[in-house]
């Protein structure tokens, strides 16, 4: 018996539509993380990027557990001395919330260039209105 190991050609995409409103952050975040790599398929292969397209609404309306809200922190820095800026994930949520849903999805995604594919079928808007409609996305319910 011959182990199927799929092909990129081989690959059927769909395109999912999920509401971000009142879903919690990282369990949203854990199970686009699987449809985006593939795992959600029978076809599923590890180095060929099987996943389909998702296309997240209202991701200033998620929420988190506990005292999530003051205390966990979002750090960049810059290079230079004293060049690190740290933020909330009260004020990522007011400034920009939809890299904080893109942040914890690209986190459990593969690293390289095979996860940086699978982050380029992402995408998250803050409001309900999107530009895909014509992809005709499948409503997916989380």
């Amino acid at each position: 018996m011959k182990t199927y190991m799929a092909k990129k050609e081989d690959v059927k995409r769909e395109s999912y539509l999920v509401d971000a409103q009142g879903k919690i952050l990282g369990r949203l975040a854990s199970r686009i993380a699987i449809i985006l790599r593939g795992k959600h398929k029978p076809e599923y292969t590890p180095h060929v990027d099987c996943g389909d397209e998702v296309i997240i609404i209202n991701a200033e309306k998620i929420r988190t557990t506990g005292k999530k809200l003051k205390t966990k922190e979002y750090q960049r820095y810059s290079g230079y001395p004293s060049g690190r800026r740290t933020k909330t994930l009260e004020t990522m949520l007011k400034t920009e919330p939809t890299s904080v849903l893109r942040l914890a999805i690209k986190g459990m995604l593969p690293k390289g260039p095979l996860g940086t594919k699978m982050l380029k079928k992402l995408k998250v808007y803050a409001g309900t209105q999107h530009p895909h409609a014509s992809a005709k996305p499948q409503e997916l319910k989380i």
